[in-house]
């Protein structure tokens, strides 16, 4: 979808990723950050493309706490479920939880899967093009 241009969620295209935006914003402005090339390891990829693809990460998620207001970002580089090499980013504020966690703060991990994924948190427009927008402005500055 990305490269064919019909992802509605894609930000913009960086030298060794793709910047999206994820369809379910429970925590708001969550991001992911997508290797163009496909490994399943981050070991797996040369020295060279890995260091290169760690600093545009790390762009990435400081424009992505800039443009969400993130008192803290949460990074992950897991996938269990799709084995591609891929960042999510997560912008936390206090209390973003709700009634989970520690008096409303802890791992994203702790809100259930059918919240975070609940259709009431579906992205789409208009917002979806105004988040776009914004984290696109933060990613150029």
């Amino acid at each position: 979808m990305i490269r064919e241009g019909s992802n509605p969620y894609l930000v913009k295209e960086l030298s060794t990723g793709y910047v999206v935006l994820g369809d379910h914003q429970y925590f708001k402005g969550y991001t992911l950050f997508l290797a163009k090339q496909h490994v399943r390891e981050l070991h797996d990829l040369d020295p060279e493309t890995r260091l290169a693809f760690l600093a545009e990460m790390s762009q990435v998620q400081e424009a992505v706490a800039k443009a969400f207001g993130a008192e803290k970002m949460n990074v992950e580089l897991l996938g269990n479920g799709d084995a591609h090499l891929h960042w999510h980013l997560f912008p936390r504020c206090a209390g973003d939880m709700g009634t989970y966690g520690h008096q409303g703060s802890g791992p994203v991990w702790w809100v259930p899967f059918e919240e975070m994924t609940d259709e009431a948190v579906r992205l789409q427009e208009p917002e979806l093009s105004q988040m776009r927008q914004t984290l696109l402005e933060a990613l150029e500055r």
